[in-house]
């Protein structure tokens, strides 16, 4: 469910607002009545290579498709 405020309300109701937010609902703040900002919590930082070493991609990743793969992706 979502809570659409405008920005007065969200001023002084922040705290409570916060708190929906990170109980997962959505929370939209409007100026002038239009959305202007979604409250979304931070879930964690991400931290570059934490995958290392635990993925695989082949050689041929990027190499063309066979022309009947291609052909069923395109629809042909």
């Amino acid at each position: 469910m979502s809570e659409i405020v405008n920005m007065h309300k969200a001023k002084s109701d922040l705290s409570r607002l916060v708190a929906k937010a990170l109980a997962g609902e959505d929370v939209i703040i409007t100026r002038d009545g239009k959305p202007v900002v979604r409250l979304t919590p931070i879930r964690g930082e991400r931290i570059p290579g934490l995958a290392k070493g635990k993925i695989h991609i082949s050689d041929d990743f990027d190499d063309p498709l066979p022309e009947d793969l291609l052909r069923a992706f395109e629809g042909g």
